[in-house]
């Protein structure tokens, strides 16, 4: 899984990893702390936090035509000095005045900017380790892994947010609406690792910081490809088309920093016991990945001490995992801690998936990249399936006035953990199947001298599509919540009709 491929990527992988921690341990509460410190509504609550996603992922569009002039390198450390600049904005608790509002925001424009330098062009870099034709077959491998270390990150970010703001309320005596700002400081200081980590292995993946341009002059990396106009339009077609459909998943994937924590927070048993009560300790999420990852070792490796370290590996994880269960044991179950089953289940599928798909090109079988995001629409149609066949019979999201005069939402049922725990799991599998490879097709079919821009132009799509979030905002508690997972079911299904219907001129350019 991790041979033979480029030094640089694991470097660039774990810059990112840094940065991602820090912006999903921001957002995990970032929902929750808008309704509670300054008293907004679900649907306002919504429209802000779907217009900073918007925003964090419109800007890498500026940030790859930037890039695509002045180099990808000066981007990706100016935008890490953006966004420490916003996190530390937001770090400062400040009340729930206008005052304190408008700062907020102002610090959300510098996060979304800073992150649009940084991300795409990032990615782009990763990209180009692939130019070099010794690396020309691993490059979805690759963006695998990649993907796979951002995750990593977001995966002990929620149980960061929630600990580190349970500290300051019980240790330090803040509030519970300045405790929030604690977790929003977790974030300058993964970017001071992240820049650490950049320039420390910069010499790994340097030749790739220039641009296209400069690029070609190094030695160790393949001319860049001429096309025809006619091709190029084919190329940038193909890629728009794609565009249009990841919208969508987009808009029903980021639900579950909205409309599906709300439904946490709300409508979900807030606590859990026994085998279940496992599920929320990141430690012994942690044991069960170091156990897949071991399995494959010890299947995959030649030598009898590699066999003997993975059965050491796995003895001893699921030792922790003995010791970890208790019967009689219950845990509370905080509404932001769900968000970490997204990430636990990429890093523990993620050699899964590509086992198979491994398997698969090894047979000639293995389905073209525009197939798989079909694919992965279908599956996450298939997760709001489940989360509207669930939600009948439920009653509608209810407020009450809180002592301070803001609306509160009440806690009205108790549906069984497992439902959100099975929900992110189908909609993981629908993610594999989309977001990596979607990557790496923009970075394969992307004009070269437009890969700035097209990468860009992936985020812009995606910045849509979480615009579009908002739509869980205002549907949450306007309709009953079974018709409100059924309108993410129905627009998944469209788009994965429509990319069927596309299929022969896409597949055309890959």
């Amino acid at each position: 899984m991790f041979e033979n491929q480029p030094k640089g990527l694991f470097a660039l992988a774990l810059a990112n990893t840094g940065e991602r921690f820090g912006y999903y341990t921001m957002l995990a509460v970032f929902a929750l702390f808008l309704r509670a410190n300054y008293g907004l509504t679900p649907a306002m609550a919504g429209t802000i936090y779907s217009a900073f996603l918007m925003l964090v992922y419109f800007f890498p569009l500026i940030g790859g035509m930037m890039a695509d002039k002045f180099g990808f390198g000066k981007m990706v450390t100016t935008g890490i000095i953006i966004m420490f600049a916003g996190y530390l904005l937001l770090s400062v608790p400040l009340g729930g005045d206008s005052v304190a509002l408008a700062v907020m925001l102002a610090a959300l424009l510098l996060i979304g900017f800073g992150t649009g330098l940084f991300k795409g062009n990032l990615q782009v870099m990763v990209g180009d380790l692939y130019n070099d034709p010794q690396y020309k077959d691993k490059r979805d491998a690759g963006f695998s892994i990649f993907y796979m270390a951002i995750n990593i990150g977001a995966l002990f970010a929620p149980t960061a947010a929630i600990k580190i703001k349970e500290y300051a309320e019980t240790s330090l005596g803040y509030s519970s609406n300045d405790a929030y700002h604690f977790s929003f400081a977790v974030a300058c200081a993964s970017l001071i690792l992240s820049i650490a980590i950049y320039y420390l292995f910069r010499s790994t993946f340097r030749h790739t910081e220039g641009g296209v341009k400069k690029d070609a002059k190094a030695a160790d990396v393949a001319p860049v490809e001429e096309l025809s106009k006619e091709e190029t339009k084919q190329r940038i077609v193909a890629l728009c088309l794609v565009f249009a459909v990841v919208i969508f998943f987009w808009m029903a994937f980021h639900q579950n920093g909205l409309s599906l924590t709300y439904f946490a927070d709300e409508f979900t048993a807030q606590s859990a016991e026994g085998l279940q009560a496992m599920c929320f300790n990141v430690w012994n999420l942690v044991a069960v990945i170091f156990i897949v990852y071991a399995l494959f070792s010890l299947f995959q490796s030649k030598t009898a001490k590699a066999k003997a370290i993975s059965a050491a590996v796995i003895v001893a994880a699921g030792a922790f995992l003995c010791l970890s269960y208790d019967a009689d044991g219950s845990v509370t179950v905080s509404a932001p801690i769900f968000q970490q089953f997204n990430p636990f289940y990429v890093v523990a599928l993620t050699p899964v998936s590509m086992a198979i798909f491994g398997s698969l090109a090894a047979k000639g079988k293995e389905p073209s990249a525009p197939r798989k995001i079909a694919y992965g629409m279908i599956v996450a149609a298939i997760a709001y399936a489940l989360m509207a066949f669930a939600s009948f019979g439920l009653p509608m999201p209810q407020t009450e006035m809180g002592a301070d005069g803001n609306p509160v939402a009440v806690h009205v049922a108790d549906v069984t953990p497992n439902l959100l725990i099975s929900v992110y799991l189908v909609l993981t599998f629908g993610e594999l199947l989309l977001s990596p490879m979607g990557i790496s097709f923009v970075s394969k079919v992307a004009p070269p001298k437009y890969k700035g821009m097209m990468m860009g132009g992936w985020f812009v799509a995606t910045a849509i599509g979480n615009q579009l979030v908002v739509v869980g905002g205002l549907l949450w508690g306007a309709v009953p919540l079974w018709v409100c997972w059924s309108v993410f079911l129905g627009v998944c299904l469209v788009a994965a009709i429509f990319m069927f219907a596309m299929m022969k001129r896409l597949e055309k350019v890959c």
